[in-house]
């Protein structure tokens, strides 16, 4: 369905590691992402610095959140082999 639209695309998404993921991720983004992985370009990453704006009281649950959720994504069927995926704050060149 989305991948007679988006064949052959560059698709940057991503998701902020602010808990455990459930089944309304693997339904609404995640079953999507490993669909499109397989004609398009696809950049996932984890939203590390977007979480901080909305749990900046405890940012030390981030990096664990963080590592739970690439986790999650590769169950789901996430494959850095067919999509690149990285932390943002991992690329200096997110912020400016």
């Amino acid at each position: 369905m989305l991948t007679g639209l988006l064949s052959n695309k560059r698709i940057l998404s991503g998701m902020r590691p602010t808990g455990k993921l459930h089944l309304g991720h693997y339904h609404g983004v995640l079953k999507n992402w490993v669909q499109m992985q397989a004609d398009n370009e696809c950049f996932y990453f984890v939203a590390d610095w977007h979480a901080l704006t909305t749990h900046y009281e405890t940012p030390y649950d981030i990096s664990t959140h963080v590592e739970e959720m690439v986790i999650d994504w590769l169950a789901a069927g996430v494959s850095p082999q067919d999509a690149t995926i990285f932390v943002q704050s991992d690329v200096p060149e997110h912020a400016e």
